[in-house]
């Protein structure tokens, strides 16, 4: 499999960090799947995970951004929540859920379409949101937040279709007809050459990290992100996500977990999300997988959610010890 991330010069504590994390690495083998993850206190501030600081492939996680930038322009009033905007039916972002698999015209508000992004992860949504405010935009909110790693390319109709070029395709449409036919040879090298698509290297295509992803969540969790109101927006659209199989499934109620899971073609699984406990206590939580194409899916999902458990317990136990001996490890 070609390399996870790009491994980046770590600070002293993110030796720390990935030092500590050993113990979470075979989680991430058991699953067949190679792991990024990061857990942090938004209260205490300690921290505790593993390649924190690699570059990774964000997929759809980084529909947080475009929902803070589009609930930002709402609150300040550059954008009306209700204006109706027709997505055509003839140029629709593919996807597995939602408005991607509508026949006709839909017709939404904006403020809808962050609803249908957040909560299903719905494509068609994401692209008409981040045609209106702009990938420059997105990319100057991320450096205005101190995101240094987090570089948006394209939207995902353009990712999408920068794969099936890259696989020897006209398009994204073009490769998925192919592959409903294709001989097993031909597939298996296919699936080969997917491994080095632009999308899928954070070098070529979007790219993100955990750590960034963790200050994203932490920035919207404390009303830092922009206006009270959009951090407000996005912590409660994202309570709701449908998705409850990663993150969430190591945790039960009355525990709560508000998430955005990304997927891409089989390779790219991730989470990130903020786990809130009845005592007060959260945690920003970031996970990022990758594996080769034909693995196995649910066991890389209940990893993610081990994965966060992991951290967050062994970040719970090292304050424990730090409270109880303030010169252990001196």
């Amino acid at each position: 499999m070609e390399a996870f991330g790009v491994r980046r010069t770590r600070s002293p504590a993110s030796d720390r960090i990935g030092f500590m994390g050993g113990g979470i690495q075979p989680v991430f083998d058991r699953a067949g799947c190679e792991g990024a993850v990061l857990v942090q206190s938004l209260d205490g501030g300690g921290e505790f995970g593993l390649r924190a600081d690699d570059l990774v492939v964000p997929a759809s996680v980084i529909k947080v951004l475009v929902a803070l930038e589009a609930e930002t322009w709402f609150a300040d009033g550059r954008l009306d929540p209700c204006e109706r905007v027709v997505l055509q039916a003839a140029d629709r972002t593919p996807g597995p859920v939602g408005i991607s698999l509508f026949e006709d015209d839909a017709v939404l508000s904006w403020r809808d379409m962050v609803v249908l992004m957040l909560t299903i992860s719905d494509n068609p949504s994401t692209d008409a949101l981040m045609g209106r405010l702009g990938i420059d935009t997105l990319n100057a909110t991320a450096a205005r937040l101190g995101l240094s790693d987090t570089v948006v390319k394209f939207d995902l109709m353009t990712m999408l279709n920068s794969i099936g070029e890259d696989l020897g395709h006209a398009d994204w449409k073009d490769l998925v007809s192919w592959s409903a036919n294709a001989p097993a040879d031909e597939s298996a090298r296919a699936d080969e050459t997917l491994l080095t698509a632009r999308a899928l290297d954070p070098r070529k295509g979007s790219r993100t990290s955990a750590h960034d992803m963790v200050t994203l969540l932490r920035l919207i969790w404390n009303g830092q992100a922009g206006p009270p109101n959009a951090c407000a927006r996005v912590r409660a659209i994202m309570a709701r996500q449908l998705t409850r199989h990663r993150i969430a499934s190591a945790f039960r109620p009355p525990v709560r977990v508000a998430a955005k899971s990304g997927s891409l073609v089989g390779v790219v699984r991730n989470e990130i999300g903020v786990i809130s406990y009845p005592d007060g206590r959260r945690y920003a939580a970031a996970v990022f997988t990758r594996s080769r194409p034909g693995s196995d899916d649910a066991a890389i999902n209940a990893a993610i959610g081990t994965a966060t458990a992991h951290a967050l317990a062994s970040l719970d136990c090292t304050a424990a010890v730090t409270r109880r001996d303030p010169f252990a490890g001196l």
